[in-house]
């Protein structure tokens, strides 16, 4: 048998000894050269203190007498030692006597030898004469080369380092012969002797090599001879059982003949149940697939009127009526809008079903949804008299990576639900980091109230579409039972999970966690200026706590009052630069005492003062509760400046400033509709009805951006984009689509065919500013954001 010869034993204990002895080998030359250096360096010294003390007392003598001739044979004779290269006697007045020097030796291992020893040594013995042993007569000075001594260490050190070599290479060439003649090539013999066994007599016993009866290879090769003799055994018994075996098989052959038949006829049962089952398959399919062509049909034929609906009650609310006029279009505008929310669920869920549900993962400010949210349902909660309050946690990251969608219709079903089943009490909307992961964030969105609860026999039922707890909370409160079954639909999508616990009569709270990726830890907006403040809370509210919590995160120092509405605050209050007070009734009440200190009202937009009303009781801001975070420290620092800003932004009515925009509409009604909102932003709007208008328009007139219907005679929308694309005039001009298709097929092909942002209808005015603030904002006040599609509410788009 050929082995290789790195691969033998004798080379492999051969290696590790000699690695072995040359590691032990070096280091003990090492600690060899060590001492010899530590002796070098020391005897440098000696050496020179030694002619020195030969040299002190002439030198003494020739400093007395001052004799020059003297002192230079003296300083030549010093100068004869090798290792000396400057030597001089100097008098008491720092005058040289005599003085000799020549230049050093070089040499290419005279770095090495500097490194080790230096460069050169200086010495100085100071000159007494035994009869006036405290006059100084002057100095001896010797420079010594080390180069002298450091050549003779290097020579000694290197010839110990190869010596050491040279006895590991003999080491090995002698171990490794004695390795392979004692280990090597009796194994090497015994392994050639079991390959040539081929009989079975060779294979009862196998030779021992001469020499290794009684060693490790002559056990081992008793071992191999015991082994063989126990497969020769093994091998009869073997052979017997075979043939028990065989007989064992002819008795199943005829068994085996009998089921075969059987088999056969379950086989063609098997196979027709298959074909039936595939059949059904395929009808489920083709009826999955008709339902969602239907749905999405549905969905575009119902989304265009209920758009033209939507926007004129919408323009109509805007201009002058009377409040019976008003009321009514309100209902009808409310209407309209819970019918868009059932069709959105809807079509969700199908979704769902079908598989095709994709989420994004963009980043957004999870605080800032949940205060928009909050803030966009505060109306609902203002009918009912209830405390609605939305609390962040303040070491949230300011940008998270997720669906903001997605995680909006999560947050509104929940706390619309809240809202609809309470009636009395408070509603809490919180909002806490749980733990982090390095970039892996885990936060609970939590929705609280004081409602009338779930039975405990309802909870596992609520999540299942259509159902409700019972039917007499549908016959008191209505819905549709879907909202719930979306919220845990888009939980599991996004890996999270919902949980509910609840008390009948006292109420609900439902739990989501969340798991998300951070984008950007700093928060995005700016802290107010840390102050004192006083907190103004009536007894029972919770909003006093929630906002005392945030202000101390701010580091704010602050003092709260809970009071009773009956309450005399004449006595003496606590020290602050601004009150926050959470009622009208109690500014009005607090107008008169301390009218120095600027006041910040907290409370719903229904209950917000007007302008003379709010400076007679001394309040220059106001906010609406419950209050977004960037909104209350702007409302904060603006208590202290000498003009009070508004809240209300002059956006909404003059963002457009004239420019000019491109509808590309063939509805009359939505062309009507998306004009009006337009024009009341301030744009001058221009009406195509197809593409090739729309083109023909875009070489005659420049415009700021195109709002683009989607499917148009003549020319539709998808086509017209790609020719804008493809023409470098209109390559960087800003497109939004304009569609009732939403699903996510059909944004993907708005995105392919070039367009920039997406717009489902029926959408409102407030999704259309915010596209166009997008898109129109100047670059040098804001970046505009990555482009994101805008949902026309909860349960729109993909």
């Amino acid at each position: 048998m050929d082995i290789r010869f790195t691969n033998r034993l004798s080379f492999k204990q051969a290696r590790l000894s000699v690695l072995a002895a040359f590691i032990l080998g070096t280091l003990l030359s090492l600690i060899q050269v060590v001492v010899d250096y530590r002796s070098e360096d020391a005897l440098i010294d000696q050496e020179v203190q030694a002619q020195i003390n030969v040299s002190l007392s002439p030198a003494a003598r020739i400093a007395y007498n001052i004799d020059a001739e003297l002192a230079l044979e003296l300083v030549n004779g010093l100068l004869e030692a090798p290792e000396v290269v400057r030597a001089e006697i100097i008098d008491n007045n720092g005058i040289a006597l005599a003085s000799v020097s020549r230049p050093m030796a070089n040499s290419g291992y005279r770095a090495v030898s500097d490194a080790l020893f230096g460069r050169r040594r200086d010495y100085s013995q100071p000159l007494y004469v035994d009869h006036a042993p405290s006059e100084l007569l002057g100095h001896l000075v010797i420079e010594v080369d080390t180069f002298y001594q450091g050549a003779s260490f290097l020579r000694r050190a290197g010839l110990t380092m190869l010596s050491g070599f040279v006895l590991s290479l003999v080491l090995s060439l002698i171990l490794m012969v004695l390795f392979y003649a004692m280990l090597t090539k009796p194994l090497v013999h015994l392994i050639n002797d079991l390959l040539n066994m081929k009989t079975e007599g060779e294979r009862s016993r196998l030779p021992c090599p001469d020499g290794h009866e009684r060693d490790e290879i002559g056990a081992l090769v008793e071992v191999i001879n015991r082994q063989l003799q126990s497969i020769d055994v093994n091998l009869r018994q073997k052979l017997r059982a075979e043939e028990r075996l065989r007989k064992y098989l002819e008795e199943l052959e005829s068994i085996v003949e009998s089921r075969t038949t059987e088999l056969q006829h379950t086989n063609a049962q098997l196979r027709e149940s298959n074909r039936e089952l595939e059949a059904s398959r395929e009808a489920a399919l083709d009826m999955a697939r008709a339902r969602s062509a239907f749905l999405a049909n549905m969905s575009h034929e119902i989304r265009t009127p209920i758009n033209g609906l939507l926007g004129m009650i919408g323009l109509t609310l805007d201009s002058p009526l009377n409040e019976e006029q008003r009321q009514q279009l309100s209902i009808a505008y409310d209407s309209g809008k819970v019918l868009v929310a059932l069709l959105n669920d809807i079509l969700d869920l199908s979704k769902f079903e079908a598989g095709k549900l994709q989420l994004e993962q963009i980043p957004f400010d999870l605080g800032a949804l949940l205060e928009e949210t909050a803030s966009l349902l505060s109306q609902n909660a203002g009918k009912q008299d209830l405390e609605l309050i939305c609390e962040i946690d303040p070491n949230l990251p300011g940008l998270l990576l997720g669906d903001p969608t997605r995680i909006r219709q999560i947050i509104s079903n929940l706390l619309s639900n809240a809202l609809k089943f309470t009636e009395q009490g408070h509603v809490a909307l919180r909002l806490t980091l749980e733990r982090s992961e390095g970039a892996q964030q885990h936060v609970c969105i939590s929705v609280s109230d004081t409602g009338i609860g779930i039975p405990a026999q309802a909870i596992n039922e609520i999540f299942s579409p259509f159902t409700q707890a019972d039917a007499q909370i549908s016959r008191r409160f209505g819905g549709t039972g879907l909202g719930l079954t979306l919220c845990k639909s888009l939980t599991d999508a996004m890996h999270g999970e919902l949980s509910v616990e609840s008390t009948p009569g006292r109420g609900s709270t439902f739990s989501v966690r969340l798991p998300l990726l951070r984008h950007e830890q700093a928060p995005r907006y700016k802290r107010p200026q840390p102050c004192n403040v006083l907190i103004w809370n009536q007894r029972g509210h919770l909003q006093g706590a929630t906002l005392q919590r945030l202000l101390e995160s701010w580091q704010m120092r602050c003092k709260r009052i809970d009071y009773e509405p009956s309450d005399n605050f004449a006595g003496d209050l606590p020290a602050a630069r601004c009150w926050l007070i959470d009622s009208p009734q109690l500014a009005e009440r607090l107008r008169d005492i301390r009218p120095d200190i600027p006041r910040l009202l907290i409370c719903s937009y229904s209950q917000q003062l007007d302008q003379t009303r709010a400076e007679a009781c001394h309040v220059r801001q106001q906010v609406a509760t419950p209050p977004a975070r960037h909104r209350l420290a702007l409302a904060i620092d603006g208590l202290f400046e000498a003009q009070p800003r508004s809240e209300k932004s002059s956006t909404e009515q003059q963002m457009g400033n004239g420019q000019r925009l491109l509808l590309v509409e063939d509805n009359a009604v939505n062309q009507m509709v998306a004009k009006g909102m337009l024009s009341r932003l301030g744009f001058e709007v221009d009406l195509a009805e197809h593409g090739e208008i729309a083109l023909s328009k875009l070489v005659e007139q420049d415009y700021a951006l195109v709002l683009m219907d989607c499917n148009m005679p003549v020319m539709d929308g998808y086509e017209t984009s790609r020719r804008m694309r493809a023409d470098p005039r209109w390559q960087h001009l800003p497109i939004v689509a304009l569609t009732a298709n939403a699903l996510h097929e059909d944004r993907q092909r708005c995105k392919d065919a070039g367009m920039d942002d997406y717009l489902a209808k029926p959408f409102k005015r407030e999704d259309l500013q915010a596209v166009l603030q997008r898109w129109l904002t100047p670059t040098d006040q804001v970046t505009p954001a990555a482009p994101q599609a805008t949902d026309p509410g909860p349960g729109a788009g993909s």
